[in-house]
């Protein structure tokens, strides 16, 4: 027998389709995790983008801020600006170029003092003129008057006629007449030339320079294509806070009635002042009646234009604290894990729980000793299920 023979080749075949059924289960076991780990992912991510990017709940915001303790116990705040009651936008009387400007911005200037000049050769050349008239007219009357003397003693001797003597006494009251003239023509050379000197009308500060030398000035009527205010010009002493007050509450409102001012600029420091004016008319657009807030102990520091706080006090509190203190309203301050905390706003509305330190309550206010600045904004009855990281909705 030979080797074929004992041996059948056909026999000799490769399991292609056995092995291919144990290849599938061999792949299958790496897909199904892998699928399941897509589907966690994006599940994660989709999670993430309700927690983060879509707002989850609509609160509203306080601000933490600056007060004193009689501002606590305020019957009543507005917001208003400090205006100078005594304020002038100087102009030229008379139409030239600007050849002197004696004062800047923040310069202090008193009454009558010049704050700038107009080129005037043309009017100091009439001035000077009518002085040489009045200078000549005046010698024409002595000379007249020594006439009218020698007349009357010749008239007395019978020397001349009364038509001669009446010719001089003629000659003599035209040259009285003339010299009124002269007078009157200098005295209106001199005003001319006083109209190009820019005086200050009262003592105050330059608040704003609106031209510059070499520039051509003119009356307010006249300015079409020239400069009209030279400067801007305000009495420091005369600031006071316009505040309006709505209608319904201007019943809590009375003369001398005591306030505290706080200014936007400076929110750590408190002005004394008192009702000095409520203003006899409404404004029908806006409901509200202006008041005008005298300051007591005003500083360098206040400004014309600037924006202020008013707090209308019923009576000044006993608390002896000078410090102004931070506070926010005290329901924003809420209880989590047996700690007083704040939700905290940033600028993409996404909130943060903040512990804070919490001092005494002044009415609707609370003290933050430690956890929050001035300016940061928080929620204020943040519920219950608020929590870091939530994206949230302004009412």
């Amino acid at each position: 027998m030979t080797v074929t023979q004992q041996f059948d080749l056909s026999k000799l075949k490769i399991p292609r389709e056995h092995k291919k059924e144990e290849e599938v289960p061999s792949r299958s076991k790496y897909w199904i995790p892998m699928y399941a780990f897509g589907i966690i992912a994006m599940g994660l991510a989709l999670f993430f983008f309700i927690r983060t990017l879509s707002p989850d709940e609509i609160v509203e915001v306080t601000t933490a801020s600056y007060i004193s303790p009689d501002q606590a116990g305020a019957l009543l705040t507005a917001s208003g600006y400090v205006v100078a009651q005594r304020k002038a936008s100087i102009a030229s009387k008379a139409t030239g170029r600007l050849v002197s400007l004696n004062y800047e911005e923040g310069d202090q200037v008193k009454k009558g003092q010049i704050i700038a000049r107009i080129e005037s050769a043309d009017v100091e050349a009439e001035l000077a003129q009518a002085k040489a008239n009045l200078e000549v007219v005046q010698a024409e009357k002595n000379d007249a008057e020594q006439s009218l003397r020698r007349a009357n003693k010749l008239y007395e001797n019978k020397l001349i006629s009364q038509a001669e003597l009446d010719a001089v006494q003629s000659r003599y009251d035209r040259v009285v007449a003339s010299i009124s003239a002269a007078e009157a023509a200098m005295k209106s050379a001199e005003v001319q030339l006083e109209n190009t000197r820019i005086r200050a009308p009262f003592n105050g500060t330059i608040l704003t320079k609106n031209a510059d030398v070499g520039e051509v000035v003119a009356p307010f009527a006249a300015g079409a294509s020239s400069r009209v205010a030279v400067v801007t010009i305000a009495d420091m002493s005369s600031l006071e806070v316009e505040a309006d007050v709505s209608e319904s509450n201007i019943e809590k409102i009375t003369l001398k009635q005591l306030c505290e001012i706080m200014l936007d600029a400076y929110p750590d420091h408190r002005y004394k002042g008192y009702v000095n004016k409520i203003v006899p008319t409404a404004d029908r657009a806006k409901a509200t009646v202006l008041t005008k807030i005298r300051f007591r102990d005003r500083d360098n520091r206040v400004l014309p234009e600037m924006s202020a706080k008013v707090y209308f006090l019923s009576t000044p509190t006993t608390d002896t604290t000078t410090k102004n203190i931070l506070a926010v309203q005290s329901t924003a301050v809420t209880k989590r894990r047996d700690e007083n905390v704040v939700f905290l706003l940033n600028d993409k509305n996404i909130v943060t729980e903040t512990p804070v330190e919490i001092g005494k309550s002044y009415g609707s206010l609370i003290e933050i000793k430690n956890g929050l600045a001035i300016g940061d904004k928080v929620i204020l009855k943040p519920p219950e299920s608020l929590q870091s990281g939530v994206r949230v909705e302004l009412k």
